[in-house]
């Protein structure tokens, strides 16, 4: 989806916009709640792109701000108007992560680091499906589903030749021996793993344990870079009741240095496709060996 036609990155830019014209004018945002007689949280909340801004709140703001360039008004009413629309995940409800799904959707670079679990972009089926059932209480079979297929959906991104997403991943050496599942499950996703890392625009590189302490012990994180060139990266962290993300420059300057230092402190990609490429005879190994019982 192109970054125009994003809902949720639309409605981000939007408030940050916003957010800089009502800076502009020296005013905090609980004055301007006060001379709209609305909550200060629904100022926030605009400005941080977490609620739908609509044309009359635009309009109200701008006069506020004593915006008089007509044609800035127009463009941020289009903006209004265009964050109302629906992304292709509002198919499949009230999804989690959405915002994660809407950046991930609109970006043109993603760097990640998998500190516990090959990260969903890279899955397969068998695997995610895997990794849903025992990340989620008692999940329904609809709701695993649903996440399995939402799952998927977002895969297209890395094969989409008319909007390539640039990937680069760091994997924690722990990741690959971490049994998902079962021996089987594990090599077939090592191998996909392999395989995509093959891609001209998927980059695949191990932390090997003997690195001992590293900047990515504090957890996973993902860095976007939108489409649109103007606009800041955004860091994500993904929790479990609810998800994070981060654009102020200090904090987006923060993790793109532990990120650097992770690659730099990581295998290249050719040493990580042996490491993986061992991995995946390990697995091969367990299943060839005869079970208990069994003559061999």
């Amino acid at each position: 989806m192109a970054a125009h036609n994003n809902p949720t990155v639309r409605r981000r830019r939007l408030g940050a916009e916003l957010r800089r014209l009502r800076l502009a004018t020296g005013l905090k945002s609980a004055e301007v709640a006060e001379r709209l007689m609305v909550s200060q949280p629904k100022i926030s909340h605009l400005e941080n792109g977490r609620r739908a801004i609509s044309p009359r709140d635009v309009r109200d703001l701008c006069a506020l701000y004593e915006v008089a360039d007509q044609q800035v008004i127009d463009s941020l009413m289009q903006m209004a108007r265009e964050s109302a629309q629906q992304g292709w995940w509002h198919a499949y409800g009230d999804i989690p992560q959405s915002v994660y799904v809407a950046l991930e959707t609109d970006a043109t670079s993603l760097q990640t680091y998998g500190s516990m679990a090959i990260p969903g972009l890279l899955q397969t089926p068998a695997y995610a499906h895997a990794v849903i059932g025992e990340t989620i209480p008692l999940p329904t079979a609809e709701e695993a589903g649903m996440r399995l297929k939402v799952l998927l959906r977002r895969q297209h991104r890395i094969y989409d030749p008319h909007h390539p997403l640039r990937l680069w991943v760091v994997l924690d050496e722990s990741v690959l021996h971490r049994i998902v599942d079962s021996p089987d499950v594990m090599r077939e996703q090592l191998e996909h793993l392999n395989a995509l890392g093959a891609e001209p625009y998927v980059t695949v590189q191990v932390l090997p344990y003997a690195v001992g302490a590293h900047p990515g012990l504090s957890g996973q994180f993902s860095i976007l870079q939108s489409a649109d060139s103007t606009a800041a990266k955004v860091v994500y962290l993904e929790r479990f009741t609810s998800d994070l993300c981060l654009d102020k420059p200090s904090d987006v300057q923060l993790y793109s240095g532990m990120y650097d230092r992770l690659q730099t402190q990581a295998l290249d990609p050719d040493s990580s496709r042996d490491v993986i490429t061992d991995a995946i005879k390990s697995y091969i190994a367990m299943t060839s060996r005869p079970r208990v019982g069994e003559r061999s």
